[in-house]
C-alpha cells in the first residue's frame, strides 16, 4: 500500500495544477467586459519583476489587472515563447510593456495574438527582424554597459560547452544602471540582479509585433545602458508615440513610475476609443 501514496499525491497535484491553470486563464474576464485591459509587465536583464513594483501599485490602484511574469533570460526564442504562453492564458485585451531586453521579448511575444492591443517600450529594445539587443546597443555611442559587464559560465544541458551569463559589476551598478536611485537601493539591486545569457542578447529578433500593433515609448534621456539616441531611433522606426523623461536613468520605471503609467494609460485610451 505504501507505494500507492506518491501516486495518489501526484494525481491530486495534477488536479490542483489543472485547476490553477483554469483559474489563471479566467483571471482577466473583466477586460472582456469593457473594463480594463490586462497589463503584462516584462522585465529585462540585470533585474527582476520587482522593478515594476511602483508601476504595478499605481496600475492596481487605477483598476487594471496586472501580471509581471519572471522573464527566464535564457534565450530570446524561449523567453518570448514563455511570455507568449502567459499571455495566452489571459482573456480579453492585453497591453504588453517591456523594459530593456524585455522590449525585445514583447516584440516577439506580441506577434500574432489578436488580444494584444498595444506595446509599450520603457527604455527598451524594439528590434527589427534580424537585429539583436547587442547590435542595437553598440550602434550608437554612449552606452557604458560593455565596460561594466562581468561574465560567469553556466552549464548547458546536452552541450559540452558552457553558456555565458552577463552581470553588471556591483561596483559599477549604480553609476551605469540606476544613477538616479539612492545607493542604499542600488546596492541591494546589484546583489540580486538576474544575469542575461550572452547568447540570448546576441540572438536575432523575429518579425516585430510593432509592425502590426500600435506602440508607445518612454525614452530615458540619461540612460547609460541603451543610449537615448538608440531609443529615439527605435521609437521613430516603430511609429511609437513617444515621451521623454529628462534625467531618467535606465530604470525609469522605478525613478519615474508616474511617467510610465501615463504612457500605459495613454495606450489604453487610444486602443479603447478614448475611454479612460
Amino acid at each position: 500500500m505504501v507505494p500507492e501514496v506518491p501516486s495518489r499525491r501526484l494525481v491530486l497535484g495534477g488536479a490542483l495544477a489543472a485547476g490553477a491553470v483554469t483559474a489563471l486563464g479566467a483571471a482577466a474576464p473583466a477586460s472582456a467586459t469593457g473594463a480594463r485591459p490586462t497589463v503584462v509587465l516584462v522585465h529585462g536583464v540585470f533585474a527582476d519583476a520587482s522593478g515594476w513594483n511602483a508601476v504595478t501599485a499605481r496600475l492596481l490602484d487605477a483598476g487594471y489587472p496586472v501580471i509581471a511574469p519572471a522573464n527566464p533570460l535564457r534565450d530570446l526564442a524561449g523567453d518570448s515563447a514563455y511570455v507568449r504562453s502567459v499571455v495566452d492564458t489571459l482573456t480579453g485585451p492585453v497591453i504588453l510593456v517591456g523594459h530593456s531586453y524585455g522590449g525585445e521579448v514583447i516584440t516577439n511575444a506580441g506577434r500574432g495574438n489578436a488580444n494584444v492591443k498595444a506595446l509599450v517600450y520603457v527604455a527598451a529594445f524594439a528590434p527589427d527582424e534580424g537585429e539583436s539587443a547587442l547590435q542595437l546597443a553598440g550602434r550608437f555611442p554612449g552606452s557604458q554597459l560593455e565596460a561594466a559587464l562581468v561574465g560567469r559560465p553556466y552549464p548547458v544541458p546536452g552541450s559540452p560547452d558552457p553558456g555565458l551569463d552577463g552581470y553588471i559589476d556591483p561596483a559599477k551598478f549604480h553609476d551605469v544602471f540606476a544613477q538616479d536611485l539612492p545607493r542604499s537601493t542600488t546596492r541591494l539591486m546589484a546583489t540580486a540582479q538576474r544575469p542575461g545569457s550572452v547568447g540570448g542578447l546576441s540572438a536575432p529578433s523575429g518579425v516585430p509585433a510593432w509592425r502590426s500593433v500600435p506602440s508607445w515609448y518612454v525614452v530615458a534621456t540619461a540612460d547609460r545602458v541603451i543610449p537615448p539616441a538608440a531609443q529615439r531611433f527605435m521609437a521613430e522606426r516603430a511609429g511609437s508615440r513617444t515621451v521623454e523623461v529628462r534625467g531618467a536613468s535606465h530604470v525609469v520605471m522605478m525613478s519615474h513610475p508616474d511617467a510610465v503609467v501615463r504612457q500605459i494609460r495613454a495606450a489604453d485610451r487610444a486602443t479603447r476609443g478614448g475611454r479612460s
